[in-house]
C-alpha cells in the first residue's frame, strides 16, 4: 500500500534534529506494516499531481491555523475534496484533523478552554479511554455533514471524527511520544503564546504512559480496510 504524507507545517529545528521531520515521524509510527511512503511539503506549495498518486493520505500537524490566510490552504482544501470524490482515504492529525473538517464544510476556531499541551485522555469509540499527547489551541467547532464524532475529551468535544469509509481524523498527536514531547518542552517557548501553567502540567505528566500502540493499530486498520474497500469498488466498476 502506497501512503502519501502531506506535510502541512515545518518541524521545529530542535525537534527535527533529534526525532526527524513530521513525515519521518509518521513513517516510523507506521513502520513494519509493509507500506511504502512518499511525502509532499504542501506547506511550500509542493503538491501531488492528483489524489491518485497514492492509495491513501496522511495529513500532518502544523503551526498554522486552518482559518489563516496561507497560500497552500485553499489548494489543500481542494485536494481533500478531490480525494474524497475519487475515493482516496485520508487520515488527519491535529491540523490535518482540522483542515479536513474545514474543507468538508465544518468550522475551526480557537478553543475557549485555551491550549491543550501534553498528555490528555480521550474516549474513543471502540477503544475506550486512551491517553495521547496534545499540542493545540484550535479545535473543530462545527462538525461537517457526513462526519461522525468518534472521540471526545474533557475540553475537546471533537477529538476524533470519522467520514464513513473515507476519512478518520484525530486532534491529538499519536506520533508524539514521550521523547518528542520532552524536546518540545525543553525549547524556550514564548510565554505570551504558551501559558506557563499548561507547560508545567505537561512536564508533570511526561512519564505517565501513553496508549500509542492501540491507537496506531486503530488508525492503520482503518486505512487498510478503506483502501481495500476502494479497490474492490474500482474492480467491480471495471468488471
Amino acid at each position: 500500500m502506497q501512503i502519501g504524507i502531506l506535510e502541512c507545517g515545518p518541524t521545529r529545528p530542535e525537534v527535527a534534529a533529534r526525532h526527524g521531520t513530521y513525515p519521518e515521524m509518521f513513517v516510523r509510527l507506521f513502520s513494519g506494516r509493509g507500506w511504502s511512503f512518499a511525502s509532499w511539503a504542501v506547506k511550500d506549495m509542493d503538491f501531488p499531481e492528483s489524489p491518485l498518486a497514492a492509495d491513501a493520505w496522511i495529513l500532518t500537524g502544523s503551526r498554522y491555523g486552518a482559518y489563516e490566510d496561507h497560500a497552500f490552504i485553499p489548494r489543500l482544501e481542494a485536494f481533500i475534496r478531490d480525494a474524497h470524490d475519487r475515493g482516496r482515504p485520508m487520515l488527519g492529525i491535529c491540523f490535518g484533523h482540522q483542515i479536513i473538517a474545514q474543507a468538508m464544510g465544518g468550522r475551526v476556531e480557537k478553543a475557549r478552554s485555551g491550549w491543550e499541551i501534553g498528555r490528555q485522555t480521550y474516549e474513543i469509540d471502540g477503544l475506550g479511554p486512551v491517553a495521547l499527547t496534545a499540542w493545540h489551541q484550535d479545535q473543530v467547532a462545527r462538525v461537517p455533514d457526513g462526519a461522525d464524532v468518534v472521540g471526545r475529551g474533557e475540553t475537546c468535544p471533537v477529538a476524533a471524527m470519522r467520514f464513513g469509509n473515507w476519512g478518520l481524523t484525530v486532534q491529538a498527536h499519536p506520533e508524539f511520544g514521550r521523547d518528542v514531547t520532552a524536546t518540545f518542552l525543553d525549547i524556550p517557548l514564548d510565554p505570551s503564546i504558551y501559558p506557563a501553567d499548561r507547560l508545567d502540567a505537561a512536564r508533570r505528566t511526561l512519564d505517565r504512559p501513553l496508549d500509542t500502540a492501540p491507537v496506531v493499530d486503530w488508525l492503520a486498520g482503518f486505512l487498510e480496510a478503506s483502501v481495500g474497500d476502494a479497490q474492490d469498488r474500482r474492480s467491480r466498476h471495471h468488471a
